[in-house]
């Protein structure tokens, strides 16, 4: 992978001094961390925005159900899981 781009940013004295440190300790040069870390942040928000989006996805096909006449009421749902549990309750 190239690494043409420079990437510059300002932050607090200590902060770096702390992590220069912790870079030197691990071994590993600071810009090798720092890019393991953007990696795991756009990994990380990659991942969030895949779960929003199936769950749009989700909620706009029950959206579309429900218009379509296929949803049921609440009560109709609450009703089923209450026969349920007392035939489950009758077998104990």
């Amino acid at each position: 992978m190239s690494k043409a781009a420079v990437f510059t940013m300002k932050l607090e004295a200590d902060l770096r001094a702390e992590f220069m440190a912790e870079a030197e300790a691990s071994h590993r040069p600071a810009s090798q961390v720092v890019r393991e870390l953007m990696r795991e942040f756009v990994n990380q928000q990659q991942r969030q925005r895949a779960r929003t989006e199936f769950l749009q996805r989700k909620v706009d096909a029950a959206r579309a159900s429900v218009r379509n006449g296929q949803g049921q009421s609440n009560e109709a749902v609450e009703a089923d899981f209450a026969a349920r549990r007392a035939r489950i309750a009758d077998q104990a």
